[in-house]
């Protein structure tokens, strides 16, 4: 399988050079044209490894940096800039960021370092980590969307998986509403916040049939998924 990349640059014709360049070396590419379509494509799917260049417009390259670490600690992100001062180096490491790329760059080194960043990471594990999930007595299937449980089966929308996914990644934490709404819909305004508290309220009758799982509200902050020992 190819390592899959999720390449987020506002500049279209770099964008296609170095989404073509990535591909021809043998990568599967995602190219986004901003940071609020890169968010949400990022949760649409799973990547090995995340370009992000730093001045986009919508949501800059440091923030979607942090909001892509809310949701993974582990995945190599890369940094296209054309900054090189050092303090922006800094605050780029401090997002989240594992190398920095400063404009202009030639194709042999970005190879080089996207090779290196992605020795860090092992497909065949993250394969596996993205097909099934335990949730109490349910097990989540990921990739075809099918929640079930002794006597119960359930085919979710796109919609419900991307929020259960997101909820199975904060299991017992909390997880913030803008992360969920910018990492869904793109956008965190009032009318898709309440699409967001229907899409919930499913989720919970869903969840029903084991009284261990269950979705909290958090007052002014978000939802946490609580699973508790049987």
């Amino acid at each position: 399988m190819k390592p899959k990349i999720l390449l987020v640059e506002d500049d279209t014709s770099l964008g296609f050079i170095i989404s073509d360049q990535l591909k021809a070396n043998g990568y599967e590419v995602t190219l986004c044209s901003d940071g609020l379509e890169g968010f949400k494509r990022y949760n649409e799917d799973t990547y090995h490894m995340c370009i992000l260049d730093v001045m986009m417009p919508k949501k800059d390259g440091f923030t979607l940096a942090k909001d892509i670490r809310k949701m993974d600690k582990d995945v190599p992100i890369l940094f296209l800039t054309a900054k090189s001062m050092t303090e922006d180096k800094v605050e780029g490491f401090n997002a989240g960021g594992d190398d920095y790329l400063t404009k202009p760059f030639s194709t042999d080194e970005l190879a080089v370092r996207v090779k290196a960043l992605l020795r860090r990471v092992n497909i065949g594990d993250e394969e596996e980590s993205s097909g099934e999930e335990q949730i109490g007595t349910y097990v989540f299937d990921k990739t075809n969307f099918i929640l079930r449980t002794e006597g119960f089966e359930k085919k979710l929308t796109k919609k419900e998986a991307q929020i259960l996914k997101m909820l199975c990644k904060f299991k017992n934490q909390v997880l913030p509403r803008e992360i969920v709404l910018n990492g869904v819909w793109g956008q965190d305004d009032y009318f898709v916040g309440r699409s967001l508290d229907v899409f919930i309220t499913k989720l919970r009758k869903y969840l029903s049939e084991d009284e261990h799982v269950e979705i909290e509200n958090v007052h002014g902050i978000g939802f946490k998924l609580v699973v508790k020992e049987g």
